[in-house]
């Protein structure tokens, strides 16, 4: 099997596009990419102290969107995925500038949590490595944001997203590029303050080789090696000679520093400070780099989602088992609430996304009865929204939350959430597989079919089964007066 797969990683410093294709036999999934685009944005550096992203970066950021928008114009949604990282987290002017950016490029955009970051730097960087029994250090230093992950074979075991990066480091100590002994002091004691919460767990967890991915790795890699301060990669003693050569010139002067790129001068200061930090608060001597990273790693997950091995899946098991949801009827919901979406939706891909997060939803909409049964479809919501969850971005945690706060109780709390039609329609699907199954036993017939034209839900029941059923034909007549209160004419009819 062999097809195409797009990753869009929009970061603080740099915008990057990955082509894949994607090659499997004999149970093998291997990535191949055969296309790529990098251009150097700065988002990081339109952030003002409010937390506002400035116009002018802005549109340096939908000018290049438009270009990769032009690149993946042929594509299909399903084979696209895109990412934006922590300037997007943090910027408080997100949620008007996102639609620009979705527009530009063509393609939803997902902004995902810091730890996700984590997992799928670690995928990406995993794969292109060779097979290792070891656990491995991956760091990787963004723009605004610094990953930093404990993983064996495919698997992170410790992950944590630290809120610096170049950029921010860059802007923050060295504004106008003067670099004084003092002041990359300052700029490594910072970093190590922020490294020195997790020092304790990854030193008592340990690891055996450590990488570097992305730019800052990758640049300080080059400068090392082709300017003769390291021979085996980036080294403690390497490490330090390029501070005292940069505090000896005051600034970095690009001609004489070879393997250097000319766009990655002006953030090269707060990235060496935030390594040298690394280095000394973790106590490593030397590392070696990655390639992939978030790019890579996020057409490894775009595969794994295609195939067998969807991460959201595995995530989805160890929530059930952590909130202790009662597995059979969760199966019971969600064998009901899938036969009454496919039939509504026929044509409709079992592959489909708002299919799976309603499979989800099924799985997880008793979460919240951990905490208490009173509102329990609150506290589920809750904790879905917040929790880390590893393969799902915050827009999935969004849509999974909403479908789960929306399975009973009043519909009005959930409208404001709802962006399309066809989320309506997974919300009937939910709301009457737990209402059909109550009693908490097997249902032998599905006793009624939906149909639903624009606004119009029907409901038709047998009779008889309807007689039978008197708590259910309660409440059924109940979704009466709420769907009407979200703009639906629900009707029941016994047949």
């Amino acid at each position: 099997m062999e097809h195409l797969l797009a990753a869009v990683d929009i970061g603080s410093n740099s915008f990057r596009l990955s082509i894949g294709r994607v090659h499997e036999e004999h149970g093998v999934r291997q990535i191949y990419q055969i296309d790529r685009m990098k251009e150097t944005v700065r988002l990081a550096a339109g952030l003002d102290q409010n937390k506002i992203l400035s116009e002018d970066a802005i549109q340096r950021a939908v000018a290049v969107l438009e270009r990769f928008g032009e690149r993946l114009r042929s594509f299909h949604p399903d084979r696209v995925r895109a990412v934006a990282t922590n300037t997007f987290r943090v910027a408080r002017n997100t949620p008007e500038f996102l639609p620009r950016a979705e527009a530009a490029l063509g393609f939803p955009i997902e902004v995902i949590a810091g730890r996700e970051e984590a997992r799928l730097i670690y995928a990406g960087v995993s794969h292109t490595l060779p097979l290792s029994d070891h656990r491995r250090l991956v760091i990787d230093i963004g723009g605004g944001s610094t990953e930093v992950v404990i993983g064996k074979h495919d698997e992170p075991l410790l992950m944590t997203s630290l809120y610096m990066g170049c950029v921010s480091y860059s802007r923050r100590f060295f504004p106008d590029g003067y670099i004084d002994d003092q002041t990359m002091r300052m700029a490594i004691t910072a970093a190590r303050r922020e490294i020195e919460v997790i020092t304790k767990p990854y030193r008592k967890l340990g690891w055996q080789q450590s990488f570097g991915s992305s730019g800052t790795a990758k640049a300080l890699f080059a400068i090392l090696t082709e300017g003769g301060m390291s021979t085996d990669g980036i080294t403690r003693d390497g490490l330090a000679k390029l501070r005292q050569k940069l505090v000896k010139a005051g600034k970095v002067i690009a001609q004489e520093l070879p393997g250097i790129k000319l766009e990655r001068s002006d953030v090269l200061p707060g990235g060496l400070a935030i390594m040298s930090a690394f280095f000394e608060e973790l106590g490593i001597d030397d590392m070696k780099t990655g390639d992939g990273a978030l790019r890579l790693g996020v057409l490894v997950d775009l595969a794994g989602r295609e195939g067998l091995h969807d991460r959201r899946d595995e995530t989805v098991k160890v929530f059930m088992k952590r909130y202790h949801v009662d597995s059979r009827q969760a199966a019971r919901v969600k064998q009901t609430a899938l036969s009454l979406f496919d039939s509504l939706f026929p044509d409709l891909p079992a592959q489909s996304e708002l299919r799976h997060c309603l499979s989800w939803a099924c799985d997880l909409h008793e979460a919240g009865m951990s905490i208490a049964q009173a509102g329990y479809h609150k506290h589920g919501a809750y904790i879905l929204t917040n929790a880390d969850m590893p393969g799902f971005s915050r827009v999935d945690q969004g849509l999974l939350a909403m479908l789960v706060m929306a399975h009973t109780g009043k519909l009005s709390k959930v409208q404001p959430q709802v962006r399309t039609r066809d989320q309506w329609v997974a919300i009937l699907a939910l709301r009457l597989a737990v209402l059909l199954c109550r009693r908490r036993e097997e249902l032998n017939r599905l006793a009624l079919s939906v149909s639903v034209s624009n606004t119009s839900i029907v409901t038709k029941v047998d009779k008889t089964w309807l007689d039978e059923h008197p708590l259910t034909d309660y409440s059924l007549h109940g979704e009466e007066d709420e769907w009407d209160k979200v703009g639906f004419q629900f009707q029941l009819i016994p047949v």
